[in-house]
């Protein structure tokens, strides 16, 4: 591995534009003593609840916690979670200025019941439909913009199908990211999968290229192998990662055959959020040029240790200097 301390020095430099879906996570919690005479289900004895930031805004948080500046740019609607939302990001130190608010829009809640260490239930607040023709052009115009006056290093594009991400929106970000040469590094979803064209990184999961390619694939390294030359013969992008849950990853560029990069056993709590920690590493990586046992490395260790907290979490970078510097 190349040395982790010049690693995590060059990732500090970095400027990092994040596109895509924002949420709010909100957790309800409490305790269960009795079942409902009404219905059977438990009843909920409220304890307290906490909101924390979720999808893009949660690899805003990782990229503020590996060193990095990250920039967020989304849409949400024009209503009291959306000033929720926007007190999270200042009491985390990340900026609003991207974060668009429309009338036309609702801002998205996941809304968690947890009794204990068990999830109950889980209520959604959101709107999928993709931003309409009016709303698509000005945010363009808005990110456009900014690129002008702003130096990024690499861009990422979080997608979790809650309409930000339409076809229009990922054509005119990706369009103008090339013009600049700026890296782009894709967390797809179903919906557009097959939109991200000529990126840099293309990172789905394996249920992700299961649902979305025309043949079985299995998670050994033929099958993906395979896989990732269907999707860069489909996409044209330079290097393919497919997370693997506790198998680790699999990772490839058109330079090289790829090979699976295992993940050491965990105590897993919960797997909310681990996507959107391996993205950000692999975004610094990309912009950083790590070679790929490196990244990969990081990208098993970051996304394994979040898995080990309850709810949606950024990573600590003392913890995961501290077992890098283990290995």
């Amino acid at each position: 591995m190349q040395n982790i301390e010049v690693v995590f020095e060059r990732f500090a430099k970095l400027n990092v534009l994040i596109v895509g879906d924002v949420m709010i996570d909100r957790y309800i919690h409490g305790k269960v003593n009795r079942i409902s005479p009404e219905a059977p289900v438990p009843i909920v004895e409220f304890t307290h609840s906490e909101e924390r930031l979720g999808g893009a805004a949660n690899v805003a948080l990782n990229i503020k916690a590996l060193g990095a500046t990250p920039y967020l740019f989304s849409v949400i609607g024009q209503d009291r979670d959306a000033d929720i939302f926007q007190n999270l990001l200042r009491n985390n130190n990340l900026p609003i200025q991207g974060i668009t608010l429309s009338q036309k829009r609702m801002t998205t809640v996941k809304t968690r019941i947890v009794a204990g260490s068990q999830q109950l239930l889980r209520m959604d607040t959101e709107q999928t439909q993709d931003l309409d023709t009016e709303l698509s052009t000005d945010f363009l115009k808005n990110l456009a913009a900014f690129l002008a006056e702003n130096t990024i290093d690499v861009l990422i594009l979080q997608d979790y199908n809650k309409g930000v991400l339409s076809e229009k929106v990922i054509e005119g970000v990706l369009h103008i990211a090339q013009e600049k040469k700026i890296p782009t590094v894709v967390d797809p979803k179903k919906k557009n999968f097959f939109c991200y064209k000529n990126v840099t990184l293309f990172k789905p999961n394996l249920k992700e290229i299961r649902e979305a390619l025309p043949f079985d694939i299995k998670p050994d390294v033929d099958s993906l192998q395979n896989a990732a030359d269907y999707l860069r013969n489909t996409l044209g992008h330079q290097a393919t990662m497919i997370t693997l849950s506790e198998k680790g990853l699999f990772l490839e560029d058109k330079n090289a055959k790829g090979r699976i990069f295992p993940t050491k056993n965990r105590q897993i709590a919960d797997v909310s959020g681990a996507g959107d920690t391996v993205i950000s590493v692999a975004a610094l990586g990309i912009a950083t040029t790590l070679n790929k046992d490196t990244m990969a490395h990081l990208c098993n260790i970051a996304g394994g240790q979040v898995c080990e907290e309850a709810g949606v979490v950024p990573l600590s970078i003392d913890r995961l200097k501290k077992e890098v510097g283990s290995l």
